[in-house]
């Protein structure tokens, strides 16, 4: 067990690290994929079995564009999941009409049903706002010109950036599944799992 635990320790950092050589294009039903492109990276390079990329024209691209912004919310998922988890929690109500606070929303997935429609509601609509006007699904390259604080970055370290969200992204996604299964098989949240010494993979 524990040389498997290390196996999966060592694949997954190495998804940070940045390939160093050009590897070589891969074809694909007529159509070039290059794997050079952002988020193809070692060990496993470009990995499309059902070939789901080439379905149509623009298959590629827009899988994964899809795959970046599933990684983003990911990533929030995971550091408002640890936050919440860590009892970081906003101040005041959530809701003044139900006399709801933040912090009588329960930690873990059940905490989502104790929000009002209300404010379902409003996260549904700021999340179509995001989609169909501040940063449109149709734009595929991922770059919204935000940048990390303001920083613009050259070519070269632009894609060594944006693979590394990728591979953060990648990681986040399998993170937060992770944790939807471990809470609906424990029926514990991650701080009780933590808390009951069942995190401890040794």
């Amino acid at each position: 067990m524990q040389p498997l635990l290390l196996a999966l320790t060592f694949s997954a950092a190495s998804a940070f690290v940045a390939p160093t050589t050009p590897a070589v294009g891969l074809v694909l039903d007529g159509s070039a994929v290059d794997e050079t492109a952002i988020g193809v990276q070692a060990p496993a390079g470009f990995w499309d079995p059902l070939g789901l990329s080439t379905n149509q024209p623009e298959g590629f691209e827009r899988r994964r564009a899809v795959e970046r912004k599933h990684g983003r919310i990911a990533m929030v998922a995971m550091v408002g999941c640890i936050a919440h988890n860590a009892d970081v929690e906003f101040p005041g109500y959530l809701s003044l009409s139900q006399q709801l606070k933040f912090s009588d929303i329960p930690n873990g997935g059940q905490g989502i049903f104790k929000v009002p429609a209300a404010g379902i509601a409003q996260i549904l609509l700021f999340t179509g706002l995001i989609e169909m006007a501040w940063w449109p699904a149709s734009k595929y390259d991922g770059d919204y010109n935000v940048g990390f604080f303001g920083a613009k970055y050259g070519p070269e370290k632009k894609t060594e950036k944006l693979n590394a969200e990728m591979a953060n992204g990648r990681l986040a996604m399998l993170g937060i599944i992770g944790n939807m299964f471990a809470e609906g098989q424990t029926g514990q949240t991650l701080g009780e799992q933590i808390g009951s010494g069942n995190m401890i993979p040794f």
